[in-house]
């Protein structure tokens, strides 16, 4: 990234971040007003300290009256400068995290509207990291860009002010001095931005690393890959480790540089004030309270540097959050969309073309056309299309040429979610979330009674195993049901289908994960359920479609066969081939 298209990168990010604090404006304001009136009690006390200083003239000359008034207002000015900063730190913290908020839910809805072609085509990991890391970076940089830096502004100008009124030839040598902070500054905040992006996009992609391991154990030890995965995790911990070191040695100079022009700044004062007493120009007690200014001007660009090298990995963050909100979401439902009612379950595939990738054609002219209660199983090799005409009959990509319908709508004039249903699915990839089983089961129909949630576990032969857990079907499961086994979530999957019983379904290797003896039951409840409802029933065991009222047989995106089990066998086609394979003893 050159630096012109970086600075651009930066400037179009703050104006994001800015019309998040837009909203909370009265926020802001109330913090720079608690901000300005802590910094004017703060630099209002030297005064008072250099009036209690020139109150004691010498042994046995003091004006004690004087004094104990000037330390009752110093209290009351100490109360008040603790509840303005108090204040604002409250104001400042409910600002970052409601924003910080916004911005998570934002991300969310975003994710939850994204094509499916973006999730399957970023890490999980990564996009965990962005949503989550990311955003905690970003917060704390906020935070602190919120609490120090407006301080920081008001307490350089207010110091500014004070030392004026007080002696104008010493302020004129700060000012002198003060642009050397500001080339530091500018200087640093140059080299850590880059730096910052490279060390957020390497720490997402250590995260996505981590969360694929974590996820699929079992296999990585199957095949005994520990070591080339903790070889793939040190490369990306050693790059990690060099960037963040880079990022981390330039923010961390900042301090020193600034301490150091500090310091001839304190310095530059303390001579030429010392000029000053002697020649008479001030007392004693002002050049004490022009000392406390010039430690109290210079301690700001201490922190404002700080801020800044903070802000840099914040925006940094921040870009990568801006870059998933701002990702082109799915083609939304239609303005005139119609909402699809109870249908009958006839469904058209006319002309329908599609690819994945552009330059590799999948599916080419498919025509097909299913009566209303057909059952229509989809055989072939792996790769052929099968999963991707599922993937177009429930709208999770659109068609590229051609057109679907159901009930001689077109599926891209109604709404995706009265679409889906009107389908029943039941994949061969279990999902569930964390929770008890009941709220798994119930997912399609919250309203569900304990009759009906019963009738459908019964109906898929889960109910048994169900009774058997600690808490029947209250019991919690884990993410992804990580404490049952492959073919109880299985039959959870089923039983929330079973329980809503729509129109329509798909069933895609639904038995996969079932014992022979269990999947000859389920068989059976499933040929219950499909009576009267159109099926879409994806196998690679060829003995589970036998019934089916239509077989097709698919081959590089096209149907080279259709037909029923007996109609195909006795063409001695492919079909004939895949079939004789599987019972060829």
């Amino acid at each position: 990234m050159s630096l012109k298209e970086n600075r651009g990168s930066q400037k179009e990010t703050l104006g994001k971040v800015l019309h998040y604090i837009k909203k909370y404006w009265i926020y802001l304001v109330l913090s720079v007003v608690m901000a300005a009136v802590t910094v004017t009690l703060t630099l209002y006390l030297p005064i008072l300290t250099g009036q209690v200083i020139d109150l004691i003239i010498d042994k046995g000359m003091v004006d004690f009256q004087g004094v104990f008034q000037i330390l009752g207002k110093m209290a009351v000015v100490i109360g008040v400068t603790a509840a303005a900063q108090w204040i604002m730190n409250v104001c400042n913290n409910k600002m970052t995290y409601r924003i910080v908020q916004d911005i998570r839910n934002e991300a969310f809805r975003r994710l939850e509207i994204l094509p499916l072609k973006y999730i399957d085509g970023h890490s999980y990991g990564e996009v965990v990291s962005r949503v989550i890391a990311d955003v905690d970076q970003f917060a704390d940089g906020l935070l602190m860009g919120f609490t120090q830096f407006f301080t920081g502004v008001i307490t350089i100008l207010g110091t500014l002010g004070f030392m004026l009124s007080v002696n104008v030839g010493i302020t004129g040598v700060v000012v002198l001095i003060t642009p050397l902070s500001f080339l530091v500054a500018a200087f640093i905040a140059k080299k850590t931005y880059t730096m910052f992006h490279v060390q957020s996009e390497t720490r997402g992609e250590q995260t996505a690393l981590i969360e694929e391991m974590i996820g699929n154990q079992k296999v990585v030890q199957a095949f005994s890959h520990e070591d080339e995965a903790l070889e793939e995790f040190d490369e990306i911990n050693e790059r990690l480790g060099k960037c963040s070191l880079k990022a981390i040695f330039y923010s961390s100079i900042t301090n020193p540089s600034t301490r150091f022009v500090n310091n001839l700044v304190y310095a530059g004062v303390a001579v030429s004030g010392a000029v000053f007493v002697i020649k008479g120009g001030i007392s004693v007690g002002k050049l004490s309270c022009f000392l406390t200014y010039a430690n109290q001007y210079t301690k700001p660009f201490n922190e404002i540097s700080g801020v800044v090298t903070e802000l840099q990995n914040a925006i940094a963050c921040a870009a990568r959050i801006f870059e998933l909100i701002e990702e082109e979401p799915q083609i939304p439902d239609r303005e005139n969309a119609q909402v699809l009612g109870h249908v009958s379950g006839r469904v058209d595939l006319q002309h329908v073309d599609f690819s994945y990738v552009p330059e590799r054609k999948l599916i080419t002219d498919f025509n097909l056309s299913v009566k209303p209660g057909q059952r229509v199983a989809i055989v072939g090799p792996t790769g052929c299309g099968k999963t991707t005409v599922i993937n177009l009959l429930m709208r999770f990509y659109d068609v590229q040429q051609g057109r679907i319908c159901v009930d001689g709508a077109d599926i891209r004039d109604v709404t995706r979610s009265s679409l889906r249903g009107n389908y029943g699915m039941v994949l061969q990839e279990t999902w569930l979330k964390a929770g008890t089983v009941r709220e798994n089961i119930v997912m399609g129909k919250p309203e569900a009674t304990e009759e009906e949630i019963i009738a459908a576990a019964k109906a898929s032969h889960a109910h048994s195993f169900i009774k058997r857990l600690p808490q029947g079907y209250d019991t919690v499961i884990t993410e992804d049901g990580g404490n049952l086994s492959q073919g109880q979530k299985q039959l959870l999957c089923i039983t929330r289908v079973m329980l809503c019983l729509p129109p329509m379904l798909i069933l895609d290797e639904a038995t996969s994960s079932i014992d022979t003896r269990t999947e000859i039951r389920i068989q059976k409840a499933f040929a219950t359920m499909m009576k009267g409802r159109t099926s879409f029933i994806v196998a690679h065991r060829l003995s589970t479609i036998r019934e089916a009222d239509v077989i097709l047989v698919m081959k590089d995106g096209n149907i080279i066969e259709q037909g029923n089990h007996e109609t195909l066998l006795s063409q001695k086609g492919f079909y004939a081939t895949l079939y004789n394979s599987q019972f060829a003893g």
